[in-house]
């Protein structure tokens, strides 16, 4: 495969993208980082930053199809997954799919369903199927969980379990746009987002191609180890009450090969797993009791990790991108 031509790519999604939702180009980056890696991205941030138009753009532009929920809590699991409906005509319980049966879930507002309707989704998040009354149906790839959720409410809100969290590849935020994007969005799409005039630059059997091609992106053994020193370091630091599990090992890998290959580089480094770590680490680590009360907060803990841990190819530490 040549990588430099799905680093093309990946910029030529970016710029489609750029003409609904300005500035957001490291956020479409990850996500499509975590396509390429079968994973999940929640992205949590206030209203009215473009979470919805990111996504629904990214929709657009990758030719895939997309199904919008929005959670709130009377939303039961059947409303996700599907139920099986009785056919009088055949006398039979009929499978109806629900809406996770799709390339692009757009969960919105995911903290507002009930615990019940959240675990609906780990399943599908995890394995790509959903059981039914005893019966596995398959979920057709690609499929990745585009989860919000508003970080300021609290009411009527039921905050993800680590279980729920621990599936999510990225937790991501879109932040503020500076004083030129904000003026270059009232200028672009201040009368509303024109999504049908986006080109779609993919397929889902592409992105399949792409997804397979990615797993030959190699990883040094040094690389491997960096991974694992950073994964296993979080489960003896102090201000943490649970490091991260064995999956982040596994997703941070899956996540390095995908983002190297955007980078068009058949290799991944360890500045790659540096960068990625600040997205995958800090939602899927607990913070102690104490540090808690203390007012840490689990990305500080992240950077002081990240800052102590050398990659033993060189036995020096990196600290943003530079040998010290």
């Amino acid at each position: 495969m040549d990588y430099t031509e799905l680093r093309r790519l990946a910029e030529d999604i970016e710029a489609e993208c750029g003409k609904v939702i300005i500035g957001k180009r490291e956020q479409i980056r990850l996500v499509l980082t975590s396509l390429f890696a079968g994973g999940h991205v929640l992205i949590d941030d206030i209203p009215g930053v473009g979470k919805t138009t990111l996504v629904k753009a990214l929709a657009a532009v990758l030719g895939c199809g997309m199904v919008r929920v929005q959670f709130t809590p009377d939303l039961l699991p059947s409303d996700i997954v599907g139920m099986n409906i009785y056919h009088q005509k055949t006398g039979e319980m009929v499978f109806t799919p629900g809406p996770v049966m799709t390339n692009i879930l757009l969960a919105d507002e995911i903290n507002r369903a009930i615990p019940r309707t959240q675990s609906a989704l780990l399943e599908a998040m995890e394995e790509r199927q959903v059981s039914v009354d005893g019966v596995t149906y398959p979920l057709a790839p690609p499929f990745i969980v585009l989860a919000t959720q508003n970080p300021v409410e609290t009411e009527t809100t039921f905050p993800l379990p680590a279980a729920q969290l621990d599936r999510f590849l990225f937790k991501l935020s879109m932040g503020y746009p500076t004083p030129r994007e904000e003026a270059a969005m009232l200028r672009t799409v201040g009368d509303g987002a024109a999504f049908d005039t986006l080109r779609p630059l993919l397929s889902p059997e592409r992105i399949n191609r792409i997804t397979e091609e990615i797993h030959h992106v190699r990883l040094s053994d040094p690389v491997v180890s960096y991974i694992v020193d950073l994964v296993q370091v979080t489960r003896g630091q102090p201000d943490l009450a649970c490091g991260a599990s064995p999956r982040v090992s596994r997703d941070l890998f899956r996540a390095a090969k995908a983002y190297a290959a955007l980078q068009g580089r058949d290799y991944a480094t360890p500045d790659d797993v540096k960068y990625l770590a600040r997205y995958v680490l800090p939602h899927r680590v607990l913070l102690s009791s104490q540090a808690a009360l203390a007012g840490r907060e689990a990305a500080a803990v992240v950077e002081e990790l990240l800052a102590q841990i050398p990659c033993r190819e060189t036995g020096e530490v990196l600290v943003h991108g530079q040998k010290t």
